[in-house]
């Protein structure tokens, strides 16, 4: 029996079911740079009170 060698090209947005949308980075990075900001203060302010004892 002989192999049959078919491609199938599928774009990206239909692969993906949706629509690349650069609005999602925007939030992604905002959330990112939170919680750095975030976890920095919880890990700054106990040393800050810490080293004034």
């Amino acid at each position: 029996m002989a192999e049959q060698n078919t491609s199938l090209r599928i774009r990206d947005e239909d692969a993906r079911a949706a629509v690349s949308n650069t609005g999602l980075r925007y939030v992604l990075a905002f959330g990112t740079g939170l919680a750095v900001v975030a976890m920095s203060l919880v890990w700054i302010i106990p040393a800050l009170a810490h080293a004034h004892h």
